[in-house]
């Protein structure tokens, strides 16, 4: 295959899992729109987390709620748990780096919060042990999964939301996540400012 179809090929099934995707996940993007949203405004706050691409992506939504999204409003108290390089390197040093989500989950959750758990497969062991002890301090929990849903998926009780992208392909579902971070930021937006 040439390489310009071969480019073309990915555009085309990324517009393909986005349509499918689309269809699908709306109403469960609409409810974690609104577990956050009313986290918020019980000041609580959302802590997120994820590895490799799934922690650039929880940086990306932390970042657009501190700072601003589209409208001009005050930040909003969001933690990425993937950022602090002596606390991720000194819990994997001294006890496991399955527990670098969970431990800063123990410390900083409180019941009003939510956590963002980001994983393709829904098979991070860190972010699976993350969601334990979000349920341990009465936390909601919001699943950015791909796949089968992984063991996250069967992780989740009453009250919390998996959004689980109809694909196999990586790229294709952190590419939807993508899309799916900025859809929580506009309804976020919109349900704390009320502007279209």
């Amino acid at each position: 295959m040439d390489p310009v179809t071969r480019v073309r090929n990915h555009f085309t099934e990324s517009i393909a899992t986005k349509q499918i995707a689309a269809e699908q996940l709306a109403e469960s993007i609409v409810a974690a729109g609104h577990l956050m949203s009313d986290a918020l405004l019980d000041d609580g706050k959302i802590l997120s987390c994820g590895n490799g691409g799934s922690a650039a992506d929880s940086q990306h939504f932390s970042s657009e709620l501190l700072n601003r999204f589209e409208m001009e409003r005050p930040g909003l108290p969001a933690i990425a748990l993937t950022t602090d390089t002596s606390t991720l390197t000194s819990i994997s040093n001294d006890y496991a780096y399955e527990e670098i989500f969970s431990k800063q989950v123990r410390a900083l959750g409180r019941t009003q919060d939510v956590l963002l758990g980001i994983s393709t497969s829904g098979n991070s062991e860190n972010v699976i042990r993350a969601i334990a002890a979000a349920h341990e301090r009465g936390m909601n929990v919001v699943a950015l999964t791909g796949r089968d849903g992984g063991r996250m998926a069967d992780n989740l009780v009453d009250g919390d939301v998996e959004i689980r992208v109809p694909a196999t392909r990586t790229a294709r579902i952190q590419e939807v996540h993508l899309v799916v971070i900025h859809c929580l930021c506009d309804l976020i937006d919109t349900a704390l400012l009320g502007a279209d």
